[in-house]
């Protein structure tokens, strides 16, 4: 599915189409490079769980596939469409890109002089739907997160883990082909985060193609295909939950994952 960097094995052959798919990927920002000649492959269908120190580039990895960050180098892929290759931006249209990739961010970025509601619907009238069926889907997808009662509230009136929904919603708003999960959590109290993991539960259920970072290990244990362990911007180690959690080969992994109490 990926393909570590130290060793440089050979790929190991995708069971299903990849929706996202990297190759040699390298970024940097004032001199300090960020991630280093990463490889990475979601296909459709799964959870992919990108996890590691803060700092370590998995945000960076994360916004370069929307291209809310620009490559130095290496292939950026979605949906069957190189986007961005050998330094240079291919896709030339990138409102579509971002509604084929759906993002939910740490901070949520809700627009915070329009409702709930009006935040899931303004994304799809910006892409043309039709205002009445923007509403409908916009109310559906906040029962489906469990927040339709708070349609009406303004992004100030709603908890931490209710905007996090309300986020979530609009991503689902344009039907993406694949959603980036930016540490979702990271800012939420217990309660909040399991409401907001119940979602993704639901989601992942559903068969819903995802890359996440998260410092969540448990949540990621339980519903990943693929765990990726991600260190001062190389992937040091990757493999099923089980495998990369539980019974780490690397010593770094074993370390970070003993900072966690997750293994000795």
């Amino acid at each position: 599915m990926t393909e570590s960097v130290a060793a440089t094995p050979p790929a190991a052959p995708a069971s299903r189409e990849a929706v996202v798919r990297i190759e040699g990927l390298c970024k940097s920002f004032d001199g300090r490079l960020v991630l280093d000649r990463v490889n990475l492959e979601v296909p459709r269908g799964s959870i992919v769980s990108v996890i590691g120190q803060s700092g370590g580039g998995k945000t960076t990895l994360m916004r370069c596939v929307n291209l809310l960050e620009r490559p130095d180098r290496g292939t950026v892929e979605v949906a069957g469409e190189v986007v961005h290759q050998g330094g240079r931006t291919v896709c030339r249209d990138l409102p579509r890109l971002r509604r084929t990739v759906g993002m939910v961010f740490q901070r949520f970025h809700l627009f915070p002089h329009l409702t709930a509601v009006e935040n899931v619907v303004l994304a799809q009238r910006k892409a043309g739907v039709p205002e009445e069926r923007a509403l409908e889907r916009a109310v559906a997808l906040l029962r489906r997160v469990g927040v339709a009662h708070r349609a009406l509230a303004q992004p100030e009136q709603l908890s931490g883990g209710e905007q996090q929904r309300v986020a979530i919603a609009r991503a689902l708003a344009l039907t993406p082909e694949v959603l980036l999960f930016d540490e979702p959590t990271s800012s939420l109290d217990p309660e909040a985060t399991r409401e907001v993991l119940s979602v993704m539960r639901e989601l992942a259920a559903d068969g819903m193609t995802m890359l996440l970072v998260t410092h969540e290990l448990p949540f990621a244990r339980e519903v990943s295909d693929h765990v990726v362990f991600v260190d001062g911007g190389r992937i040091v180690e990757e493999g099923r939950p089980t495998d990369v959690l539980d019974t780490p080969a690397e010593a770094r992994t074993r370390e970070f994952l003993a900072s966690y109490g997750t293994a000795s």
